[in-house]
């Protein structure tokens, strides 16, 4: 059997990254492949628990270091309960969010630096990385926006339009860095079209 893909999507907060990632497994299953929807911090019952930890309370709840080993101890259930045995089943894997996600909030955002992310990334994940990432790129002023319309009351949304900003070009940093894994796709524009650059990016890198 052969072994599933492994697609994250990437950005900001109000990105669209949730409406994406449904829309690509979506249409992957009509193709034919199994897939499923994952999202980080999260995606296994372990990891959903330390989400908690993570998204509620107050902006400066956790040192940036602290925050760095929450979300790799929710990545390795995630990757271990959820990922890996979905990927090893021939099943593709679309999850909102991965070690990107804390590569730019804690490392490039909070200042914890690059070295620090990837010496924890190597001790828990030893080089494991999706096939494709995606990075939605849009404006802070107008992703945060979106966000806000949402409701709810996650701590990173609640962190600063000048956190946020920063956060975007960490992010762009990010896939400059590896273009032969990350994909920009400008974001500010309707979903429909997203989804259409979404998957021609699929198509492109691994040959759906």
């Amino acid at each position: 059997m052969a072994r599933g893909r492994f697609i994250t999507l990437e950005g900001g907060e109000g990105t669209g990254k949730s409406t994406q990632v449904a829309r690509l497994v979506a249409t992957l299953k009509a193709r034919g492949l199994a897939a499923i929807a994952t999202r980080e911090p999260g995606g296994s019952e372990g990891a959903e628990q330390i989400r908690r930890l993570l998204v509620q309370g107050a902006t400066d709840r956790w040192e940036p270091l602290t925050e760095i080993l929450l979300h790799y101890a929710a990545r390795r259930e995630h990757v271990s309960k959820t990922v890996e045995p979905a990927l090893a089943a021939g099943t593709w894997v679309v999850s909102d969010r991965f070690s990107d996600s804390t590569m730019a909030y804690q490392g490039y955002a909070q200042g914890a630096g690059r070295t620090a992310v990837e010496r924890i990334d190597r001790a828990v994940l030893s080089g494991f990385a999706p096939d494709l990432t995606i990075v939605l790129d849009l404006p802070v002023s107008r992703g945060l926006a979106r966000a806000k319309s949402r409701g709810g009351d996650d701590r990173y949304e609640r962190m600063g339009e000048a956190f946020h900003a920063h956060l975007r070009d960490a992010f762009i940093d990010i896939a400059r860095r590896e273009p032969a894994r990350c994909v920009v796709i400008d974001a500010d524009t309707d979903v429909d079209t997203v989804e259409r650059r979404v998957l021609g990016a699929v198509k492109a890198r691994l040959g759906l």
